[in-house]
């Protein structure tokens, strides 16, 4: 069986003895799918690695509605940008499914980053989360709404190329896809029909298969 965490681009390009610093660091916590990791405002209590599950990152809007800004998969490390300003929690971070990860308390994480090597891999971990964000906005700003979907369809399935380059299943509902790209559930239902008249994805139960990657980027065009 893979390890999770070494399929993350991010973590399995770190050298071993960060990898192990990080292993070491983390105790395992376990949480119920609906429980909240922490909520907008909340202190930092550490930064976190995925291993098992899903987590969902949110936020609500001013009419009570919650806009769904990502779905984390096993092998992501998240929460380094409130360790590193203890700033609060800008978002709701909620067990989507039963998960387990590993918890880097604040204390460990500061003394982690007296380490030149721990230090520049959370640079980078910011520096891909922050051009993630940016490359949202320019999404949103830009492009049109079929190209906003195939793009962050991309986005969900980045991390797991190991699977397969043209075949990828992504967990997730269509209501929950409308909510991350700030669409109605009708409009995003015409895009995926599309999408499979392209035969770029096929539609299941809380899933979207993407049987061609290299279609569902031709669909980026205006």
């Amino acid at each position: 069986m893979s390890d999770p965490l070494v399929a993350d681009p991010w973590f399995g390009s770190l050298a071993p003895a960060v990898q192990r610093m990080l292993r070491a660091a983390g105790t395992p916590v376990r949480f119920p799918a609906g429980a909240f990791l922490f909520r907008q405002g909340d202190v930092p209590s550490g930064f976190l690695g995925l291993v098992h599950g899903s987590v969902k990152i949110s936020t609500l809007r001013e009419d009570g509605r919650e806009a769904i800004l990502a779905v984390l998969r096993p092998g992501n490390w998240f929460g380094e940008g409130s360790m590193v300003d203890r700033f609060p929690r800008v978002h709701d971070a909620t067990a989507a499914e039963p998960c387990e990860l590993l918890l880097v308390p604040p204390e460990t994480f500061d003394t982690l980053m007296h380490d030149a090597d721990f230090a520049r891999a959370i640079a980078l971990l910011a520096s891909l989360h922050a051009r993630a964000v940016f490359g949202m906005l320019e999404d949103a700003t830009l492009r049109s709404t079929r190209a906003q979907v195939a793009r962050r369809l991309q986005r969900l399935a980045g991390g797991f190329a190991e699977r397969g380059p043209d075949l990828h299943e992504i967990e997730i509902t269509q209501d929950a896809l409308a909510m991350m790209l700030g669409i109605t559930r009708q409009t995003l239902a015409l895009e995926l029909k599309a999408m499979v008249a392209a035969g770029a994805i096929t539609l299941g139960y809380g899933r979207i298969r993407i049987e061609s990657f290299e279609r569902l980027k031709a669909l980026e065009a205006p």
